[in-house]
């Protein structure tokens, strides 16, 4: 049965001490928790989790630089360049320290800031994240079969046969090559309604940096291991957070291999699978994820409580 659309907030924004404006959706709570989306996509993809998440929390999904609202000033080089919005943003609308949730390009955010500002952050959910050692991309051969031979220049990654389609289609506003991509990739099970749908893809069309965040996946690497593109950083030892990693059993762009490199790579970090699930949980089995989410991210509280 398609998903259906639910009343959708209001969107904010925020002019930083960067030089960027973020727009951002707040459901109001008691305990905070910011949301960070992924890639072609920006705070209305949150729209589901946002309605239906526990009513305590205070809930903030910002829309990241270069998509949805947000501006785009200054091109992001790593994912660790959208995570020195993060901070400011929290300060602009009045949060010390949160929960962090991060779905795909968002979790490798969330991690990025994690690392660089463990005292901001309580618990950490990735959700359908990209891993600790990056999201590679290869060079194809004649046959369309990819190589062992990694694409490490914005040139190459925008020439990337896979990209191609995309990046004409956003150029052209093809909204029916973007939903042919999502159903391929995404919406491979449950889909939104039409309407909702529709609402989707717009929000897709407003991006502005789909080759830079490639590049920016691509060059990630919080572990300690090495990767096609070099040494990884180690920050990962960093993230002593507890951690929730989220992975559906059907999601199709992020591997299992990956969420096993993330859950070894982190030192706190707890792993739930999600049955008959793709690339967008809130879509495909939100009240799947909400049972395992809010439990773990309500689990300070209610120690803090108890010893009351």
């Amino acid at each position: 049965m398609p998903v259906a659309a639910v009343p959708d907030l209001s969107v904010e924004s925020v002019d930083l001490p960067t030089g960027e404006t973020v727009t951002y959706r707040h459901r109001e709570g008691e305990i905070p928790l910011l949301l960070l989306h992924g890639n072609m996509t920006s705070s209305k993809h949150w729209d589901l989790v946002l309605d239906a998440i526990d009513e305590r929390f205070d809930c903030y999904a910002m829309d990241m630089r270069g998509f949805g609202g947000s501006t785009y000033e200054t091109p992001v080089e790593s994912l660790a360049d959208f995570a020195e919005d993060v901070g400011p943003f929290a300060d602009s609308v009045g949060l010390d320290s949160f929960h962090l949730w991060g779905w795909s390009t968002g979790g490798g955010v969330a991690m990025a800031f994690a690392a660089r500002h463990p005292e901001r952050v309580r618990r950490l959910v990735l959700m359908a994240s990209v891993g600790t050692r990056g999201y590679p991309m290869y060079r194809t051969d004649e046959q369309g079969t990819p190589t062992d031979e990694p694409l490490t220049t914005r040139e190459d990654i925008a020439a990337a046969p896979a990209l191609v389609p995309l990046l004409q289609a956003h150029e052209t506003e093809d909204r029916e090559t973007f939903k042919a991509v999502w159903n391929q990739l995404i919406y491979t099970d449950e889909q939104p309604e039409e309407d909702l749908y529709d609402d989707y893809v717009d929000d897709m069309l407003t991006q502005r940096n789909l080759v830079d965040v490639y590049h920016a996946l691509a060059h990630f690497n919080v572990s300690d291991e090495a990767n096609d593109y070099g040494e990884g950083s180690g920050r990962a030892a960093d993230i002593t957070h507890p951690t929730l990693v989220v992975h559906g059993d059907r999601d199709l762009v992020i591997p299992r291999e990956m969420v096993e490199q993330t859950v070894d790579d982190l030192p706190n970090a707890e792993f739930v699978e999600l049955s008959d699930c793709g690339h967008s949980p809130p879509v495909d089995a939100l009240g799947d994820l909400l049972a395992v989410a809010e439990p773990f991210l309500l689990e300070e509280v209610e120690a803090d409580v108890e010893s009351e």
